[in-house]
């Protein structure tokens, strides 16, 4: 049985696929399997795939007849299919250092207790434009699954790209909750945070994984247009104020950010979703704070006078 699988999820990312399942098959760590699933693709996709069913690696390929509508789906087909232990999905956009497998799998072996394992990344705006997060200094940490969601969910999701991860595949199956399977936008952060607590969580400063941004299109632009982020975020952060032992504090000040951010980018929206994504904040905090936010955000001196007499009734 193979150590890890390894799930490539495709949908029209012709152009990237070669460097991708290359990165994968390239891995200094070698106890691994393969698992292709395209997601009905409208471009060459299928034609690159098919030049891979015969290397020893490649466990599964499998081309969806109808677009399934949801990448939570394709994930867990995948999972479903997999023999490894831990599950690496590796988005078909993205590629990775040769040492990826090499640098994370050897703290796991024989640590059921752990539920991700993750390293740091580049992003590629475009092909000319890289921005570098995480630290430099190789180091690992331990994190307990309570410091893991208060310190690097709830003030923004750290595994913001799946292909910075590996995951334990028995824990993923005592999630129970599949509410993030319905997320466009942030399902991933829902996921993570539902897997996080099921063991700790390893946290790698190498940085070791290429994130495409926009994966060749303007996904985060159409999604920021249509509001959509700014409903599933605080959705999001509401789920785990409900779901986990949290500190609220921190969900409500998070919330508050993506209060203000709104109010500054609204004008970025081309629909009517307004209306909706401020109604999905006060249904979530009361009318009466969004008031006083609402006061605040004017900047002005006789808005912040009336704010302060107010604030300590919220």
């Amino acid at each position: 049985m193979p150590k890890v699988s390894v799930i490539i999820p495709n949908y029209n990312h012709a152009p990237y696929l070669v460097e991708r399942i290359e990165s994968v098959l390239n891995q200094t760590y070698q106890d691994f399997e393969v698992i292709i699933l395209d997601d009905c693709s409208t471009d060459n996709s299928r034609e690159v795939i098919e030049s891979y069913k015969n290397h020893p690696k490649i466990s599964h390929i499998i081309f969806n007849e109808q677009n399934s509508g949801s990448t939570f789906k394709q994930w867990k087909k995948g999972i479903d299919l997999a023999k490894g232990e831990w599950i690496w999905i590796a988005e078909s956009d993205d590629f990775c250092e040769a040492n990826f497998l090499e640098t994370l799998i050897p703290t796991l072996l024989n640590d059921p207790s752990i539920s991700i394992a993750y390293s740091q990344s580049y992003t590629l705006v475009d092909e000319d434009n890289i921005l570098i997060k995480g630290q430099r200094a190789p180091m690992v940490s331990r994190i307990a699954k309570e410091d893991f969601l208060n310190q690097y969910l709830i003030n923004g999701n750290s595994i913001y790209n799946a292909s910075m991860a590996i995951f334990n595949k028995k824990l993923f199956y005592d999630i129970k909750n599949e509410d993030y399977m319905h997320y466009k936008f942030c399902g991933d952060w829902i996921f993570w945070g539902e897997l996080s607590q099921k063991g700790d969580v390893l946290r790698f400063t190498h940085l070791l994984n290429y994130f495409r941004k926009n994966g060749g299109t303007d996904v985060t632009g159409n999604v920021v247009k249509s509001g959509l982020n700014y409903i599933e975020d605080v959705n999001a952060l509401m789920y785990f104020r409900k779901n986990f032992i949290c500190n609220n504090g921190q969900v409500i000040k998070a919330i508050k950010r993506y209060f203000f951010t709104y109010k500054k980018d609204r004008h970025l929206i081309t629909n009517d979703n307004s209306h909706k994504i401020y109604d999905n904040f006060a249904n979530h905090l009361g009318k009466r704070k969004m008031l006083l936010w609402n006061i605040k955000y004017q900047k002005n001196s006789i808005a912040l006078s009336i704010y302060n007499k107010l604030k300590e009734n919220i």
